[in-house]
């Protein structure tokens, strides 16, 4: 058989799939102490998302016939369902603000990470999944991050943004070293996924809401700044970060843009009569000790989980590097393209060159994530969207409402 970059269909390993278990099912994986609690949590939680019932979150054989129908091969798998005693989506969560919270939601994390590192050993030639952290103790997400890397079937892990005046450090700050020097250690690279770290503005009431939402991706953009500016990149040259589901990829030129132009700004290497500078009160030893470009930390550290590529976002991919971007289906979630993915393509991907989209829609993240490219070229043999059918333009558009089927550039559209 042709190799994985010599067929006629491509291999697509999606870097951004949600699952989780049927919430009574976490009950086996909770320490004995936090089972009464379970059942009386499980007894009162109310569904916060339409899709967290949908039985392709836990049904391995249904969710790889769903896979075959889609062109995708193989998949990483974010968390979908709820874990114990969260009432939103963990992913879309804040970070605990006391000890006694942070335990109890700690515990309803690990066990949710104990019954993905099984789904995925389901599947384990097509499925990786990420495991999810909390910042709060660092012994105890160090303790995590290793078993996982021990477990099988674990392709990263996933921290909170920090939300703004909390209880814990930014993460430039130095506590989080051993963390960082784990995941290095570990081959398991860190994300964060949009939505997380968001601060307590009042969501009890609808309009907090509405502005967690508008504010959705804000808290991680942050994050970034604090990894990059914060020299975190310059002291663990090796950490690979991924962002993932962040909704196209203007936004990471625009945020590398603004830390280029106000590092230039307190950065003394740039002071002179001919710049504006403000070293003197805005500089620091860590910023003047910055080897490389905001760019160039993003491209020798960062990743983007590309799930929401609209055709006018794919001109960037070039800026950020075509080998820092992995296309993802967001599935089961109706933002992103599945289950119409070879649509979603032909409408973002048609006239891209082959060998990039091969190491966009497969190459990078299986590089990235460990899966065997070999053993997948006969299964994208079989289901991969056809190279020909991509490469022609989408004529008639499916009912979906998935970012990737979005046409016009919201910011150009303000202005004609």
């Amino acid at each position: 058989m042709a190799g994985w970059d010599e067929l006629d269909r491509y291999v697509i390993v999606t870097s951004d799939a949600h699952g989780g278990a049927a919430l009574g099912d976490y009950r086996p994986y909770l320490d004995a102490r936090w089972r009464d609690e379970f059942d009386a949590w499980l007894a009162g939680v109310v569904m916060p998302w339409f899709d967290v019932n949908d039985s392709s979150n836990w049904d391995n054989e249904l969710r790889l016939a769903n896979m075959d129908a889609d062109g995708v091969s193989a998949e990483i798998v974010f968390p979908n369902t709820l874990p114990p005693f969260f009432d939103i989506l963990a992913h879309l969560s804040g970070v605990p603000r006391d000890r006694a919270t942070f335990e109890r939601k700690w515990a309803g994390l690990q066990a949710h990470n104990r019954w993905l590192v099984e789904f995925c050993q389901q599947a384990p030639l097509r499925r990786r999944g990420i495991v999810q952290l909390l910042p709060n103790d660092i012994d105890a997400a160090v303790a995590e991050l290793r078993w996982a890397a021990d477990s099988g079937g674990v392709a990263g892990v996933m921290v909170p943004a920090i939300p703004p005046n909390h209880v814990i450090e930014p993460y430039f700050h130095h506590r989080y070293d051993p963390l960082w020097e784990a995941s290095v250690e570990a081959g398991l690279p860190v994300h964060q996924h949009q939505g997380t770290g968001s601060p307590d503005i009042g969501a009890d009431e609808a309009v907090g809401n509405s502005i967690f939402f508008t504010e959705l991706d804000h808290w991680t953009r942050r994050t970034m700044h604090h990894l990059i500016v914060g020299g975190v990149f310059e002291r663990h040259p090796d950490l690979q970060v991924v962002w993932t589901e962040m909704w196209g990829l203007r936004w990471a030129v625009e945020e590398l843009a603004h830390m280029t132009l106000r590092l230039r700004n307190v950065q003394s290497r740039f002071a002179n009569p001919g710049v504006l500078n403000y070293s003197r009160t805005f500089g620091s030893p860590v910023v003047d000790g910055l080897s490389l470009t905001p760019l160039e930390y993003f491209q020798r550290n960062c990743s983007i989980g590309a799930s929401m590529l609209p055709r006018h976002e794919v001109k960037y991919c070039g800026v950020l590097g075509v080998d820092r971007i992995m296309w993802g289906t967001d599935s089961p979630h109706p933002e992103g393209s599945a289950p119409y993915t070879t649509a979603a393509l032909r409408a973002t991907m048609h006239d891209v060159a082959v060998a990039d989209c091969r190491a966009m829609l497969g190459g990078n993240a299986a590089k990235q994530y460990g899966f065997d490219l070999d053993a997948l070229a006969p299964i994208a043999a079989a289901i991969g969207p056809r190279v020909s059918d991509v490469a022609q333009p989408l004529q008639e558009w499916p009912a979906h409402t998935g970012v990737a089927f979005h046409l016009q550039d919201p910011l150009e559209a303000l202005l004609s």
